[in-house]
């Protein structure tokens, strides 16, 4: 590491290159501070040959790398490698160029999500991926995690707002994948690879028009059971949404406490609709969704810009809100069908009794997203433990009722060990193919997303003897 040290300073400013043990536990951790290391040695470069020069420099003494943008993660994706290099994107945040006539724009990986629209809103466009993190998360870190966001049910995830990427392969290679290329989509396996496949330096994202009508409402419930009746009721009336957010009491009682956000008193559940597109469509919409929402006891409309950004207000912060309630907490992101959000709710309700540990429930609705958040103790002897049982047997129930263990947080070091749920050995073993292929030595943010890496190098767990693959000829162990 001394070694590499002298060289990662032969190339970078003296600045750029963090030793000090003080310093480097600042980056000890991202957004879901439960998995805490303190990285090796932390770089910042400021240019994209910086980064490929890095990665290369890891290569040439065999230490692992990991990528990091705002660290506003909650898988614990940017969880930094003590024996290995973090780089961190965030001095890399330029506009480079925007082109409304492609509708397009080209940045840097640490331009935070909200810049880009912030950048031509004058011009009545936006960047329509909108994580509820995007003030200060990167689109660096949005392209590696594939993020979504409350928007999403209707304009999809990040992976369906790039173009193109300039990537540092994990070997220090400089290169672009862009959706316009012919053969396979490289550029589709690259987004959403969580920092196994290489880091983004350059990304060009597609830009979206305004919409020419936007109504936001609140509905307020007397228990959550309504709420999601209420959903299904939305969607089966073939109206699609830009949004569809719903909050349960708990996480209510958190988001008062932290920003005051004045929901209805009393409610078991609110719901936060907002519909947008042409006038005419969306007032023919809106006079749908208030005769599906007739049994609410409230209904708030927003009547301008500053009311919609007061309905949002409460569950924009909801994540953050719950320190306010609880002094840590675990993060979730389980994804089930709509039409079994009462069943899983309902279960989530029976595993917090049996377990004396709290759950507040905040998700998107319309895609079936849950963001349940598992309050704990963190002082109190085997809570910590307790809550991640209550974690884990939420992503079970989400596997068993036809779900998924994440929706847009991603894999990680968090969810790696639940992999297996839903993927067979043999469906992990070519998954790991298509990493090697990329990145032979497994130094790109190893021991992330794969519970038991079996390839390129890496020791293996519980197989034993030459991996089937390599046997018969069709994958090579380096």
């Amino acid at each position: 590491m001394d070694t590499l040290v002298a060289a990662l300073r032969s190339v970078l400013p003296a600045d750029s290159v963090i030793t000090d043990p003080v310093r480097l536990r600042t980056y000890e951790c991202d957004g879901l501070t439960y998995h805490r290391a303190t990285p090796g040695v932390v770089v910042l470069p400021g240019t994209a040959e910086q980064v490929a020069q890095v990665v290369r420099l890891c290569n040439e003494h065999g230490v692992p790398f990991v990528a990091r943008g705002s660290g506003t993660g909650l898988s614990g994706g940017a969880l930094p490698r003590e024996d290995g290099v973090l780089i961190v994107t965030s001095k890399m945040r330029a506009i480079l160029e925007i082109d409304l006539a492609n509708r397009r724009a080209v940045v840097e990986p640490g331009v935070t999500n909200l810049a880009i629209t912030e950048a031509v809103r004058h011009q009545g466009y936006y960047y329509a991926p909108d994580p509820s993190s995007q003030q200060v998360c990167s689109i660096g870190g949005n392209v590696a995690e594939n993020s979504g966001g409350a928007h999403c049910l209707k304009y999809g995830f990040t992976v369906n707002h790039v173009e193109a990427c300039e990537i540092v392969t994990p070997d220090g290679d400089l290169v672009t994948l862009d959706r316009m290329d012919p053969g396979y989509d490289l550029l589709g396996a690259f987004i959403g690879s969580e920092g196994t496949l290489g880091i983004a330096t350059k990304i060009t994202v597609r830009l979206s028009r305004a919409p020419e009508a936007v109504t936001t409402v609140l509905a307020a419930f007397e228990s959550i059971e309504q709420g999601g009746q209420a959903v299904s009721a939305i969607i089966g009336a073939g109206i699609v949404p830009a949004a569809i957010e719903m909050m349960d009491a708990l996480a209510i009682e958190a988001a008062e406490a932290a920003v005051a956000c004045s929901y209805p008193e009393g409610a078991g559940a609110v719901l936060i609709v907002e519909l947008d597109g042409p006038a005419a469509e969306v007032e023919l919409q809106f006079a749908r969704l208030r005769q599906i929402c007739a049994n609410a006891f409230e209904l708030r409309v927003a009547a301008d810009a500053a009311e919609r950004a007061a309905i949002w207000k409460g569950r924009k912060s909801a994540f953050a809100a719950v320190g306010r309630i609880s002094p840590a907490y675990i993060v979730q992101d389980g994804v089930v069908p709509r039409t079994s959000l009462p069943a899983v709710l309902a279960a989530i309700d029976r595993l917090s009794a049996e377990h004396g540990i709290r759950v507040a429930n905040v998700f998107h609705a319309g895609d079936g997203n849950l963001h349940p958040l598992v309050l704990f103790d963190d002082e109190e002897p085997g809570a910590g433990e307790r809550a991640e049982v209550v974690s884990g047997a939420i992503l079970d129930l989400c596997v068993e009722h036809g779900g998924s263990i994440t929706g847009e947080h991603g894999v990680g070091v968090d969810k790696a060990r639940y992999m297996p749920k839903m993927f067979s050995a043999d469906d992990l073993d070519t998954m790991q193919l298509v990493r090697c292929a990329f990145d032979p030595r497994g130094l790109a943010n190893p021991g992330k997303v794969f519970p038991t890496p079996r390839l390129c190098g890496e020791v293996p767990g519980v197989r034993k003897g030459v991996h089937p693959l390599v046997e018969s000829g069709k994958a090579e162990q380096f």
